[in-house]
This record gives structure tokens, C-alpha cells and sequence, in this order.
């Protein structure tokens, strides 16, 4: 029966293969040939500090086309957090784009210590690179060489043999650079001296045409003339605080802290008022749509990638904090900066072929003076408080030396050569840290980074300092603040940082190709971002992924 069986197939298959030329083509073009369905362009929206409320304080003078489209039209996940302790600025877009944590794709901080170093070290800084399209040397030193693992823009350009173009742009350089990813075709940032926007070498030996031609006109001094005010009259911003509440800062060239703000710089900064002004997120939004002209993005054969990044709510929060008129008032304006994107998007792309998601790097604090003054725990410390409360109580315990080399996100580093000389243990110093800092008001506990499992410390907290520990880059003890309380040699603005509510909640919304229409309040998390995109394009995500899709947020 086999050999009959054998014989059969032999001469089925001699049949197809003496099959006349036209025959064969034939039989081939009968076989289905459709293209991976895809969108044209995907953008990441990051907004820099941006608690959740945010989203419904102000929904009721957002317009219809702005964040109401995307909060109506998409989908919200309403509960969604950060899943690490020490939420700022380059480890939450770092997270964000990589679906990992700090422990895992080493972004722990915006800063860090270096033992091996002996230095401090900025997330991007790379002094192997120089700057593009500025005379100011240092701000293009930068690089995502210090980000350990791949982002869902590396594997998208990855999945596509490299055809599909990846972009970041920001104000800030490390808004810029990390989403991006290693393998981007470029990352664009703001030198607040010049005006320009800029790159490294790290990406290109000189600007493209369309970054020149948006450099050339001189926007950020056309928006220092302008000054700021209002769009409404100041009795109308009913969700802040007055407009001269004691715990308001100032901009550096303004001698009050209420409006109108006037925005001319110094000499070394420039465009710094700009920027810490609604007119960063114009300036934000035009680059971002000269960067899609540019580079023609969602216009060739695989979907393109667009990462941007509103930093100017993070400059006015630490400014003035999130209760005052100036932070209002940025919200309702940037609202209208997305809703002029998204209506350039629809005529760009076509409504319905790109994918947008929203989500912020953190949240942030009240300001602690705006707790007081209604009677809610809150405070801020000087560093220099809990420095030398350290430093003494090493030193009578253990005899007088430099036993630290750095500090840095409220971690302690020890120097190892003078532990070792002075015979002193991480173990030992833990006790005697601790018993000090418990002592300064504002400190919730002291924990041991190098023997974190015993830490005497609830169970949802101790996941989140885990997360951040990096065994190359974090430090060997960690300071926790007590809830509304951050370190600060100002009394004014606000800050982040920490485990708590205010700094972990932060939106997550998907709107536009392949997401459904509606809600959850189940908890997501923000590592949860990249394999969700990552879902939606058929692609892998990132090296470093912890997260999970959302998956009712996708269509099947």
C-alpha cells in the first residue's frame, strides 16, 4: 500500500514539475498575495508631568478636537500607573518605549552615580558624539547608549528591515533621544541658548533641509515678543489657586510671579522663558509636523514612527505648580495644540490610517505650601539637612572620613576603597543611617538596596523600589519620603519622584488604527504601553519587555 501510495505522490509531483512554463505561472499568481495590515504612521504623545486629573480638571474647557477626541474616540485605560519607585523624566519615557523598568533597561534616574567613575553621569550623555546645528558644544553631546535594552521603535525598524523611519522630537534631549530608540533615523532637541533645534553626530553629520528651514524662522524669538498671557480673563480659572499665591516661583527675567509673564532670557539662556511657557508646546508642535513633512512619514510602504514630547508642562510645574493659573492655562492651550495636530494628521495620513497614543513620564506633588495653607500633610527639607544628619552619624560611629562619594534620587553611595579601609560594611552603616535620618522630619524610612529583601517595608512598596534597582548603577541605600514631602531649597514649585499616587498615575489613551472605542479601569501599568503597540503592528516587542497588551483596548 506504501509503495502504491509512493508511486502516486512521485507522479502528482512530476506532473507539477512537467508542467509547461505559462502552466506554472499560472498556477503561482493563483496564490494569495495581501499585505500585513498596518497603520501608516504611529505617534507616541509623552506630556511631562502629567498626573491623571489632568485629563478632568480641566475637561470642561478642552475643545471637542483635542484631548475630547481622544479620551471620546479611543480608549482610556483610567487606572494606569507607573510600576517603579523614582518616577522621572528619562525613566519614564524609557519605560514607556521599552515596556521594562529601571532595573532592567538601567534608566534609573535622570542622573546617577558612577562608582567605577568616580562621577556623576547623565542618562544620554555621550562624549564620544558631538554637536549638529549649534555653536554650543555640550548640549549635543547625547546619545541612547546608556540605555541597556531595545525600544518598540528599534524593533518596528527591526521588523521592517529598517525601511520604516522612526523619529523623536522634544525640548528636551532625553525626551527625544530615548524614545527614539538606538536604531532611529533621528532625534531632534532644543538648545535653549541658540533657539535651534539640534542633534549629534551619534545620528547624522549635519541637519536635514527641513530642520535648517524651521531654524531659520526664528519662531522661539518671534514667541519671546509675544510675552505670556491668558487666553481668558483671570477670574475664569476657577480650577487655581489666586495668581499671586506665595508658593509660586518666577521666570528668570520676571520680578513677579503673576501675569502677564514677560520671556526674554539671559545670555546663557536664552529661550529659557520660552520654553517654560505654553509657546514650548508650539514649538514642540511644529517641529513635530515639520518632522512628518520632512521626513514624509506615514507616506512610504511600511508605517512610520513619530515619538514627541511636550516638555513645557514640567518647566511650568516646577515653576509654579500644578494649582496655579499658569498651569491651567498651559493644559487648555496645549489642548489646542492637539487638536491642530490630530486635524493635520487626518489631512496628512487620512483620518483613520494612524495609530496616536498619549501618556506622561510622571505625575507630580501639590506644592507642599499649597497643603499647608489647607491644613494637609505636606513639607519640603534641604538636602543639606539630611547630608550632614549622614555624615555625622558615620562619623561618630565609625570615625571621621569620607565614607560617601555620592548622592543622587535620594539613594546614598558609598565609596568602597574607604569602607573597605575603614573595615565598615553596607550592613553596618544601614543601622546607623537610618536611626539618623528617621530623626529629620519628612523622612518615611531608610531601606538597604544591597539586601532589599529584608526591608521592613509594606508589599506594594518594596515591588516598586525593586524595580528600580540596577546592580551597575543604583546606590547602596535608599532615603523614602513621607507622603507631599520631597527635598528642595525652594519653597515654591513643585517636584516628583516618589511611589506615590500623585507621581505614578499618569494617562494612558490610544486612539485612531486598530483601537477600540471605550474604557477600563482595571490597573495597567505603564510597561504595558510597548507590548500594546507592539501587539498592534505584529511585531516583538521590546528586549527588556515586562509588560502585557491591553488587549480590550485592541481591535481583533
Amino acid at each position: 500500500m506504501k509503495c502504491i501510495q509512493s508511486v502516486v505522490l512521485a507522479l502528482l509531483f512530476a506532473g507539477i514539475s512537467n508542467m509547461p512554463a505559462h502552466s506554472q505561472a499560472k498556477a503561482k499568481s493563483a496564490a494569495p498575495s495581501t499585505k500585513l495590515a498596518r497603520p501608516k504612521l504611529v505617534v507616541g504623545i509623552m506630556v511631562d508631568q502629567m498626573r491623571y486629573d489632568y485629563l478632568y480638571r480641566y475637561y470642561d474647557k478642552y475643545k471637542e478636537g483635542g484631548l475630547k477626541r481622544l479620551m471620546n474616540e479611543g480608549f482610556n485605560c483610567r487606572n494606569n500607573h507607573y510600576q517603579y519607585a523614582l518616577t522621572v523624566t528619562a525613566a519614564g519615557h524609557s519605560a514607556v518605549y521599552t515596556g521594562s523598568l529601571p532595573a532592567i533597561n538601567g534608566i534609573i534616574g535622570n542622573e546617577w552615580y558612577d562608582k567605577a567613575l568616580k562621577k556623576g553621569v547623565y542618562c544620554t550623555e555621550d562624549n564620544t558624539v558631538a554637536t549638529v546645528g549649534s555653536s554650543n558644544v555640550t548640549v549635543g553631546k547625547m546619545s541612547p547608549r546608556n540605555l541597556l535594552v531595545s525600544t518598540v521603535t528599534d524593533q518596528l525598524r527591526i521588523a521592517t528591515n529598517f525601511r520604516s523611519k522612526t523619529i523623536g522630537v522634544a525640548i528636551k534631549d532625553r525626551a527625544s533621544i530615548l524614545p527614539a530608540g538606538h536604531a532611529a533615523s533621528g532625534a531632534y532637541w532644543f538648545d535653549s541658548k541658540t533657539g535651534n533645534f539640534v542633534t549629534s553626530t551619534y545620528y547624522m553629520e549635519s541637519l536635514p533641509k527641513w530642520v535648517t528651514d524651521y531654524n531659520n524662522l526664528k519662531k522661539p524669538a518671534e514667541y519671546a515678543g509675544k510675552g505670556w498671557t491668558t487666553m481668558f480673563p483671570i477670574d475664569q480659572y476657577t480650577q487655581s489657586s489666586k495668581d499671586d499665591a506665595i508658593w509660586e516661583g518666577k521666570l528668570s527675567s520676571n520680578d513677579k510671579t503673576v501675569f502677564p509673564h514677560d520671556l526674554v532670557g539671559n545670555a546663557g539662556d536664552a529661550f529659557g522663558p520660552v520654553i517654560t511657557s505654553p509657546w514650548g508646546n508650539t514649538l514642540t508642535k511644529e517641529m513635530a509636523i515639520a518632522a512628518i513633512k520632512g521626513e514624509n512619514l506615514g507616506k512610504g510602504a511600511e508605517t512610520d514612527f513619530l515619538a514627541v514630547s511636550f516638555s513645557s508642562p514640567d518647566r511650568i510645574g516646577h515653576t509654579f505648580g500644578p494649582n496655579s493659573v499658569e498651569q491651567e492655562d498651559n493644559y487648555i492651550k496645549m489642548d489646542q495644540e492637539f487638536a491642530d495636530f490630530l486635524q493635520f494628521l487626518d489631512s496628512w495620513a487620512g483620518k483613520g490610517n494612524y495609530t496616536v497614543f498619549l501618556t506622561a513620564d510622571h505625575g507630580a506633588a501639590d506644592v507642599p505650601g499649597f497643603w499647608q495653607d489647607h491644613k494637609l500633610p505636606a513639607g519640603t527639607m534641604t538636602g543639606t539637612i539630611l547630608t550632614r544628619a549622614i555624615v555625622k552619624s558615620l562619623n561618630d560611629a565609625f570615625g571621621e572620613a569620607e565614607y560617601i562619594s555620592g548622592f543622587e534620587n535620594y539613594q546614598i553611595y558609598f565609596d568602597n576603597k574607604v569602607m573597605k579601609e575603614k573595615k565598615v560594611t553596607v550592613a553596618d552603616a544601614f543601622p546607623v543611617i537610618r536611626e539618623a535620618v528617621l530623626a529629620v522630619h519628612g523622612v518615611a524610612d531608610v531601606i538597604n538596596l544591597t539586601d532589599i529583601g529584608r526591608a521592613p517595608l509594606n508589599t506594594y512598596q518594596l515591588e516598586l523600589y525593586k524595580n528600580n534597582i540596577n546592580a551597575r548603577r543604583s546606590g547602596d541605600l535608599q532615603l523614602i519620603m513621607q507622603p507631599g514631602w520631597f527635598a528642595s531649597t525652594f519653597a515654591t514649585g513643585t517636584d516628583h519622584g516618589t511611589p506615590y499616587n500623585y507621581d505614578t498615575h499618569v494617562p494612558f489613551l490610544l486612539y485612531g488604527w486598530g483601537v477600540n472605542k471605550g474604557e477600563t479601569l482595571r490597573r495597567t501599568t505603564i510597561a504595558d504601553i510597548a507590548p500594546t503597540i507592539a501587539a498592534l503592528l505584529h511585531i516583538l516587542p521590546p528586549s527588556g519587555n515586562v509588560g502585557n497588551p491591553v488587549e480590550e483596548a485592541l481591535k481583533k
